[in-house]
């Protein structure tokens, strides 16, 4: 028996699940468990411990290394948690914490580098481009986040940034968390848009409000919303292709499920790459929510 193991780590909840790799990848089995971050981290790592041990004993074997998506990043030179929601894990050495607990070597990335992974090896690509050697995956959501895979492996690069998608600059306007100004976050995330509605109308809307006021074309500010999101959507792909060229582009999140990102926002892609036609697949994703751990357990 082979078996790939993979924990997807949320805000309130731990999810283990082991795959087949004899069996196309078939589950062979998956639990999750309640954990709440503010519980505090020593009780965040024996939580994950409960439930990898009670898959040890499910599956009657022992993984050799477990994969984990994470929310964040591990600084490779001090070893710590970094940029992470989870903020129980921020400036912990998770990794080596995590490893010396369950006697098993510990491997880690975030939650868009597993998503890319996932939909890359065993999701969406392979149903539209099983060749596809190049594969960005973006999830457009609270956040903006981007993961690059290689033939199918992640490609971290030297200082473990790659694909940081959601901090490239797009603007010379806003103040993004990260200490920078122009974030594409401050432009293609469900709270920056809620936000620049807001500041243009003076009212307080969800974004799923908004996107149903701007298709019924009954409020002008929720049209300007509408119109910026699918302008600098349209520049964001055109930057991915004119820097990478990837196979395909994979696109996750809450945002994932606004139609009109895979209509007109595609076609205004073309106005923003170095031809003069799109040939790059832009796609939905088809894991949903188990995509972050998929993604875990191919690390």
């Amino acid at each position: 028996m082979s078996y790939l193991w993979g924990i997807d780590l949320g805000g309130t909840k731990v999810e283990c699940v082991v795959l087949d790799t004899e069996n196309h990848h078939k589950e062979v089995a998956r639990e999750r468990i309640r954990a709440k971050h503010s519980e505090g981290y020593d009780n965040l790592l024996d939580k994950i411990a409960i439930l990898v041990n009670d898959l040890i004993e499910k599956t009657q074997s022992r993984p050799h290394h477990i994969g984990i998506g994470t929310p964040g990043k591990m600084d490779e030179e001090t070893g710590l948690m970094m940029n992470c929601h989870n903020t129980c894990l921020l400036g912990r050495p998770f990794k080596a914490d995590l490893s010396e607990k369950l006697g098993i070597e510990v491997r880690i990335a975030n939650d868009a580098n597993c998503f890319a992974l996932a939909e890359a090896n065993i999701g969406v690509v392979q149903q539209h481009v099983a060749d596809a050697k190049m594969v960005f995956g973006v999830i457009m959501g609270t956040g903006v986040g981007g993961g690059l895979v290689i033939d199918g492996k992640v490609w971290n690069g030297r200082n473990r940034i790659a694909a940081e998608f959601g901090h490239t600059q797009i603007s010379d306007e806003g103040n993004c968390y990260c200490g920078r100004v122009g974030c594409l976050e401050l432009f293609l995330s469900g709270p920056s848009l809620e936000k620049y509605y807001r500041e243009q109308s003076g009212v307080t809307k969800k974004l799923s409000e908004i996107i149903a006021l701007a298709h019924a074309k009954e409020d002008e500010y929720a049209m300007a919303t509408f119109e910026r999101l699918l302008d600098y959507f349209a520049k964001a792909m055109g930057n991915i292709i004119n820097m990478l060229d990837p196979d395909a582009i994979v696109i996750g999140g809450g945002l994932a499920n606004i139609d009109a990102l895979f209509t007109e926002g595609i076609n205004r892609i073309p106005n923003h790459i170095f031809m003069d036609r799109l040939n790059t697949p832009i796609l939905r994703p088809k894991l949903g929510g188990s995509a972050g751990v998929y993604g875990a357990a191919f690390l």
